[in-house]
């Protein structure tokens, strides 16, 4: 026999969370580099990135806040890319050799910190309005990470 179990009578029953990648980050491969700095990370290299993200907002129709793959499709956007700084001559020298579609332009230094908040501003344009808190946490090795903790 099925049992019905009626609604909460609370304002927030419909106000959720979704992790995506807390407990099993997303991972993508990058290479950067940080153009102005004094030591190895001026060099170009790589990083096999872990990504996790947290929303918040209403439910929808569908039964979810948004739809995980809305989510993953813009972090994919990065693997296996490089990303540099605009004005980084790179950006030119990919253009040169044909490579220029490998290449994402940052407004900033490709650091894990910044990456968090392009990438957070890029969800909160392309997920529903229906979604009223993003954070996005960066981790470029198991030491260093950049984003809001949750």
């Amino acid at each position: 026999m099925s049992r019905r179990v009626s609604e909460s009578a609370s304002p927030d029953a419909d106000h959720r969370t979704l992790y995506v990648g807390r407990n099993r980050p997303i991972r993508i491969s990058a290479g950067h580099r940080i153009q102005h700095h004094d030591g190895k990370c001026s060099r170009p290299h790589g990083h096999n990135y872990e990504i996790a993200v947290k929303v918040v907002g209403e439910l929808r129709e569908e039964g979810w806040i948004v739809d995980k793959g809305d989510i993953t499709a813009v972090l994919s956007e990065w693997d296996h890319r490089f990303l540099l700084e605009d004005g980084d001559p790179l950006v030119e020298a990919f253009e040169e050799s044909g490579d220029g579609d490998a290449v994402v332009v940052l407004d900033a230094p490709p650091t894990a910190e910044v990456m968090s908040a392009v990438l957070e501003r890029r969800l909160a344009s392309e997920l529903p309005d229906t979604v009223s808190e993003i954070a996005v946490q960066v981790s470029e090795t198991a030491e260093l990470s950049g984003g809001t903790p949750f």
